[in-house]
């Protein structure tokens, strides 16, 4: 397994194809829009000389790393001879569905087809193929070239030798493979989300401000980062998809949204991503000075 088609240049998407390229494996960035990849491809750069100011890697490897990623603007086109797709679209149902079908299609039939999301069902995407034992979950965390955790998920059927290839290639880009079963949310959001929606639950109600929130957190509880400053980090959108998601597949009130941030989301405040969110972000040196903290 040589050749990884990764399926979107937005955040996720681009971290991914920074981590299989920085480890030598042959990257195919997939996105509609030139102007995505362009983005994407620039970002991946701006890391790399993070970490070559740091001393973490080498001009040669910085050079080899962009070297190994080739842009497509067609899937067609860009998953012809991949090994492995791992699709980092929108967290978006109908989007990532469509997506896989384009994929069963124009993969060769031994690639194995992942999904990057971060809650919905593998196994719902698993059927609009005809390999559903060779469909699976890879869950990166943002950022995805610090952060070592991989969410590998196993649809009702992935079959082990799927499962395990994935698990020693998660390996093999020195990330931490944890195998969990399909269902929404997986393991990290079915925690994560609820605990962040009540610290946005904790500031609707008056409890106290953003700041407070967020102090107590970190100082109290040694998170590194507040859940509010987390949310806007994640992006305002994502959170509420994803609480959406679990919301309608447990059919339990304690996954439902705030109103708060689903006003915010309509209101288009989504967090670091549009600039404003529990935190303000308009400022490009502020954005930059916060995403340095972590990469």
């Amino acid at each position: 397994m040589k050749n990884i088609a990764v399926i979107g240049a937005g955040t996720m998407g681009n971290g991914i194809a920074h981590v299989f390229a920085q480890n030598n494996y042959n990257v195919h960035l997939i996105d509609i829009s030139q102007e995505a990849i362009n983005k994407g491809i620039l970002t991946i750069t701006k890391n790399l000389d993070r970490l070559l100011v740091k001393e973490k890697i080498s001009k040669t490897v910085k050079t080899q790393t962009l070297t190994n990623i080739t842009s497509y603007t067609s899937i067609a086109e860009g998953v012809k001879n991949v090994d492995l797709v791992i699709e980092a679209a929108t967290e978006n149902l109908d989007l990532k569905l469509n997506i896989f079908k384009q994929l069963d299609e124009a993969t060769p039939k031994k690639a194995i087809l992942a999904s990057n999301t971060s809650s919905i069902s593998i196994t719902q995407i698993a059927a609009v193929t005809k390999r559903p034992e060779k469909v699976i979950g890879m869950h990166f965390m943002n950022p995805v070239p610090i952060m070592k955790l991989v969410e590998i998920i196993r649809g009702y059927n992935t079959s082990n030798e799927t499962t395990n290839t994935i698990m020693k290639l998660s390996e093999s880009v020195h990330k931490v493979p944890v195998e969990v079963n399909d269902y929404p949310g997986f393991v990290a959001n079915r925690i994560l989300m609820p605990m962040l929606n009540e610290a946005i639950e904790t500031l609707y109600n008056g409890v106290a401000g953003v700041h407070e929130i967020d102090t107590v957190m970190k100082l109290g509880m040694a998170h590194p980062m507040g859940p509010l400053q987390l949310a806007d980090f994640i992006g305002l959108d994502v959170c509420l998809s994803i609480l959406n998601v679990m919301h309608n597949g447990f059919k339990n009130p304690k996954y439902a949204p705030c109103p708060l941030l689903v006003n915010m989301v309509l209101a288009g405040k989504l967090g670091v991503k549009s600039g404003e969110g529990f935190y303000d972000y308009s400022e490009t040196k502020k954005a930059e000075k916060i995403a340095k903290q972590f990469i």
